[in-house]
């Protein structure tokens, strides 16, 4: 019986990249403990959350034993349900808060951008393997033209962030593919030159939030409210912090959004410098071992994929840890695996269960 349960765990487990798991769940454990507090103690929430941990480690589980290659196939398909699914956002999409981000399917309500996360840079390498050999600057500009309709669908949500956020994902399969610096850099001057024309275009909260990041205290009841009490939850914390369930910001109900978009807020007010050291050591590792993963990936769409994956990780991770301590404008951005929402931590575990599939079925290649 014990040689079954070992062979039958060993099955299991062997397309299964433990680091990667351990350091995924080791985040998600710190981010239902913090869930726990911010909700105040909300066992209802704690539930719905560990409802979608489990379809995420299913998810990742059949990801993780299937090759990059088939993978590759959902691809096209895919990247079309996501626009599809936007498009139906537009129409038929349920508004909360001002925005027009969910869709409501029934059984569940979904939130699209989130499957663009994967979508989008699946169907970028999956284009640039097809035509690996003869890309040129045509394959780079219809692949500029897949990012910019799904950014543009979300843009319009309103929802600014994600849009740039899968953006930059889409930006980082380009630069991966051999997108030359020259065109980085004329990209990032015309850019630079398009913003005073592009300000007139943001909606009047999004021009506002820009302004308050320049200036904290032109608004501090208003647009600077958000900003202004995650700073002093995060100072408030010191080097250790308050205590679990002692954050006084949290508790007194001055954090806003703090079980989503602010729960680094409630995280660094209870657990203090230290535990926002020990949260950012636990993402470079995540990080640093998605990186390894693409250097050892065998061919262009596994280290692609595993590339954009990686970096989209570190980035939604960097700018929302940036927004809640100031040093960037706030838009929006949940933090990987530790803010509250089922659809989010499903597609991360989807992205966590590609980066395993390429390293499970990498080729070893002798000299």
């Amino acid at each position: 019986m014990t040689a079954f349960l070992a062979r039958l765990w060993e099955a299991l487990t062997r397309r299964i990249d433990t680091f990667l798991l351990t350091v995924a769940m080791a985040i998600v454990g710190v981010g239902l403990i913090t869930l726990y507090s911010a909700t105040d103690q909300s066992f209802a929430r704690i539930d719905n959350q560990l409802v979608s941990l489990g379809v995420a480690l299913v998810l990742m589980w059949l990801i993780a034993n299937v090759p990059p290659q088939t993978i590759a196939r959902v691809a096209l398909p895919l990247y079309v349900l996501g626009v599809v699914l936007l498009v139906g956002v537009a129409l038929f999409g349920v508004t909360v808060n001002g925005s027009k981000r969910w869709l409501n399917l029934g059984l569940a309500r979904i939130q699209p951008s989130e499957l663009m996360k994967i979508a989008l840079p699946l169907m970028l390498a999956w284009y640039f393997q097809k035509f690996e050999g003869r890309l040129g600057w045509k394959d780079f500009l219809l692949a500029a033209v897949l990012i910019v309709v799904p950014v543009y669908l979300i843009k319009r949500q309103p929802d600014l962030g994600t849009s740039l956020l899968i953006g930059a994902s889409g930006f980082y399969v380009l630069y991966l593919a051999g997108l030359s610096w020259k065109v980085i850099v004329g990209l990032a001057a015309l850019a630079g030159a398009a913003a005073p024309m592009v300000w007139p275009l943001l909606r009047t909260y999004q021009q506002e939030r820009i302004l308050t990041f320049l200036d904290p205290t032109r608004d501090p009841l208003g647009t600077g409210y958000h900003s202004t009490q995650a700073s002093i939850a995060i100072g408030s914390g010191g080097v250790t912090g308050k205590g679990w369930l002692n954050g006084t910001q949290t508790h007194l109900d001055f954090l806003p959004e703090r079980h989503t978009d602010f729960i680094f807020a409630v995280f660094g007010e209870e657990f203090g410098l230290v535990g926002n050291v020990t949260l950012l050591v636990l993402y470079l590792l995540l990080v640093g071992r998605g990186l390894v993963i693409t250097a050892n990936a065998s061919t262009l769409f596994a280290r692609l994929i595993a590339g954009a994956i990686t970096l989209m990780f570190f980035t939604y991770a960097f700018v929302n840890m940036g927004m809640v301590s100031g040093v960037l404008p706030i838009v929006g951005v949940p933090l990987p695996m530790m803010s509250y929402g089922g659809t989010a931590l499903v597609s991360l575990f989807v992205g966590l269960g590609i980066l395993m599939s390429v390293q499970a079925h990498r080729k070893l290649v002798t000299s």
